[in-house]
């Protein structure tokens, strides 16, 4: 049996020495491998990596991934670790606890499954909480946490992120076609993706086990710009994009290129927010946050091609 465990990375070299050393600080029943995915990076990556990697411990291998973005980071970690018997994620901003190898191991070999993540406590230092950031929202940050019970994953309703995720590596040998989509990428410091979200619908759609161990824990940093109303607009909109242009059925009742109903739900959930805001009630920013998602599927929406398949 064989491990590998996965980070990609662009323009972190200074939290890399944290990272590679709690990766190697753990402990698992199953010998296992460290691959670092280097996207390109513009600062002193490569050079921290090279020393990194001279270091004694766990072996590690540098693989430089050219193009852009962390779709095609993660596909390239996939192929440089088809010759394993198990795949682990971490992302670069992230530190693994103690247990994660031997739980995620478990789980696979043990309890059968193909897919296991497990929780993602944020860590908000050296930044301070903003008291606007109630636990409504924190998730969007990455928190995960389904309680201290494992279960199975069989609908939507508890989804698993690839921060903290590790996959059984036939599933990827068996299907050459099962990969991060391309469609969800995102690029250096932008915001959105949705890789691993749409690579979770996968997994749920074929069916396969997915499980979840709260015994898996990481801690992931958040960086000081995503501390703000504006990031998590953002992303709201930028999953819009996304859900108008990839996921959203073709309707023929249109006018200007988007369903009317479309534009009615934009136009609630902005009567909504400033209701809220008249009332001086809770919740505006959550409610803010789905009117522009709500406009970033029309907008998404209208750069779907054309359902005959021909060029917009």
């Amino acid at each position: 049996m064989k491990l590998t465990y996965v980070f990609c990375t662009y323009n972190r070299a200074e939290r890399l020495p944290a990272l590679v050393a709690a990766m190697r600080a753990q402990q698992c029943t199953v010998p296992f491998e460290i691959l670092a995915v280097d996207n390109n990076s513009s600062d002193s990556t490569q050079a921290m990596l090279q020393r990194l990697a001279s270091e004694p411990g766990v072996p590690m291998r540098i693989v430089l991934e050219k193009t852009q973005g962390i779709v095609p980071a993660r596909n390239r970690a996939i192929e440089e670790s088809l010759g394993s018997d198990i795949l682990v994620f971490v992302d670069d901003d992230e530190l693994p606890h103690p247990g994660l190898l031997d739980a995620a191991c478990h789980a696979i070999l043990n309890e059968g499954a193909d897919c296991v993540g497990g929780r993602i406590s944020v860590d908000f230092s050296p930044h301070v909480r903003p008291t606007w950031l109630d636990n409504d929202i924190v998730g969007f940050l990455g928190e995960l946490d389904y309680g201290p019970s494992a279960l199975w994953v069989r609908d939507g309703s508890t989804p698993l992120w690839s921060g903290n995720i590790a996959y059984r590596t036939s599933v990827f040998r068996d299907d050459v076609s099962l990969r991060f989509d391309q469609r969800y990428n995102r690029e250096g410091a932008d915001v959105g993706g949705g890789e691993d979200a749409a690579m979770f619908h996968t997994f749920l759609a074929r069916g396969a086990k997915i499980r979840y161990r709260p015994d898996m824990v990481v801690s992931h940093y958040v960086e000081g710009w995503r501390l703000t109303r504006r990031y998590f607009l953002k992303l709201h909109y930028r999953a819009g994009l996304r859900q108008g242009q990839y996921q959203s059925a073709d309707f023929p009742n249109k006018i200007f290129g988007v369903p009317p109903f479309l534009a009615t739900q934009f136009l609630h959930q902005c009567g909504k927010v400033l209701a809220k805001q008249i009332k001086g009630e809770a919740g505006v920013l959550r409610q803010a946050m789905n009117a522009a998602n709500a406009l970033g599927t029309i907008v998404g929406y209208r750069r779907r091609p054309p359902a005959c398949g021909c060029p917009p």
